[in-house]
């Protein structure tokens, strides 16, 4: 596995976190405290989430299939881009565990 397919996902990973934080503070500040301007914020940060949570998918499940995860692991990670700040903690955990293989080069060994 190349160091790249890890970039990617991390770089996706990152850029789905925040604008997931930004689309929920957005929600907070159209519905809770009824700002005016909230909703075309919401509207451009929840359109560009979405389409960028695609490219999230697309990366993580590269990461994964050639991580050899076996379907739970690869299901909590495809879900991480959905809650807000999870992407950034499961992130680090994966980049942590697949990092020094590939370093090393050694097969990624796949832990539940």
């Amino acid at each position: 596995m190349k160091k790249s397919v890890l970039t990617r996902y991390r770089v996706m990973a990152y850029v789905t976190g925040v604008l997931l934080v930004l689309l929920t503070l957005g929600v907070i500040a159209k519905y809770l405290l009824d700002m005016d301007g909230a909703d075309g914020f919401t509207r451009v940060v929840g359109i560009a989430h979405g389409w960028l949570y695609i490219l999230y998918l697309v990366f993580a499940f590269d990461l994964g299939s050639k991580a050899k995860w076996p379907v739970a692991k690869q299901i909590w990670v495809l879900l991480a881009g959905t809650v807000p700040t999870a992407a950034f903690f499961v992130e680090r955990k994966i980049s942590r565990e697949v990092e020094p293989l590939i370093t090393e080069g050694a097969p990624v060994a796949a832990k539940a």
